[in-house]
């Protein structure tokens, strides 16, 4: 259905607490791991969805896809097994609340997951006469609504490809290729509506995490958002810009670790027979940031 949960390693937990649960405004909803922080976004139901676990390294330990029905984890593992991936069994419980997962690693390096089940808290609204908005100060910081997507780095992208096309039955809503030799530089899949659930960008090295995105309603949150970085003197990568790929508006920083967090909202609806947009390399300045057209070196090779 979506991603479900993304863990990010972080070097102290009290500037990553200030940081996600703050400044962007996630709302922790776990205690008691020593090295972990647990968030969710405050329109999520889930009881999180975003895993912080103190480390030496920044980047990305795992991600995990949520699935509809516990059925499915037997009809993915068959699935990838005969693919020539090894997939391991997480039993229920040893995520906190959460149901059991099955585990593999994606040729590209990532750690990857998929559940079907995971204890609901709400959104801080009933589901009988729920109302509009929750009580105030349910929403801060930067009023993010939901995680949105992912943006992983590997020199093994088609092959990931191959594997979210054909095995998790994903399209591809957008690619960026080179216009010399129409090598895929970025490609984008979508499960859902959404421009993309997760999107994958060419790198010499595998394992790498680019960003986490975050979802906002309105550009004037986007702006809102925009203030609180420039208040706390937040790293900033890209100021706020509206991309051509996904056609979304934009503001990228980076958390205490470096690694790298995005604000967004807007975008288009992608239905199924939406067809698949390309871009090359010769309008990669308006694919990436259509305001200026200027593409930024350091959001093409900085990863953690």
């Amino acid at each position: 259905m979506r991603v479900g949960e993304v863990c990010l390693r972080v070097f102290d937990l009290d500037e990553a607490r200030r940081h996600y649960g703050e400044r962007i405004g996630l709302i922790e909803t776990h205690k008691g791991d020593r090295d972990k922080l647990y968030y969710k976004a405050s329109d999520e139901h889930d009881i999180y969805s975003l895993v912080l676990m103190q480390s030496d390294t920044p980047g990305i330990e795992y991600f995990a896809f949520k699935t509809y029905a516990d059925s499915d984890l037997e009809r993915f593992e068959k699935a990838l097994t005969e693919y020539g991936l090894t997939v391991e069994h997480i039993p229920a419980g040893t995520y906190p609340r959460s149901g059991r997962r099955i585990q593999f690693r994606l040729p590209s390096g990532h750690l990857m997951q998929i559940y079907a089940q995971k204890d609901q808290i709400g959104n801080g609204m009933p589901t009988h006469n729920p109302g509009t908005i929750p009580d105030e100060g349910y929403i801060r910081g930067m009023r993010v609504i939901r995680l949105d997507h992912i943006l992983l780095g590997s020199s093994e992208i088609m092959r990931n490809r191959e594997i979210f096309t054909s095995i998790f039955e994903m399209s591809i809503s957008e690619e960026l290729i080179s216009h010399e030799d129409e090598t895929r530089i970025a490609i984008f899949l979508t499960g859902s509506n959404k421009p993309h659930d997760i999107a994958f960008v060419l790198q010499p090295d595998g394992n790498r995490f680019h960003h986490i995105s975050f979802l906002l309603e309105s550009v004037n949150d986007l702006f809102h958002a925009g203030d609180l970085i420039g208040k706390y003197n937040i790293a900033v990568d890209v100021s706020p810009n509206r991309h051509g790929v996904t056609r979304g508006a934009t503001i990228y920083f980076f958390d205490p670790s470096g690694n790298r967090n995005e604000v967004f909202t807007g975008g288009y609806v992608h239905y199924p027979d939406t067809p698949q947009l390309t871009w090359d390399t010769s309008q990669i300045g308006r694919a990436t940031f259509s305001h200026d057209n200027m593409p930024r070196q350091s959001f093409l090779d900085v990863l953690t």
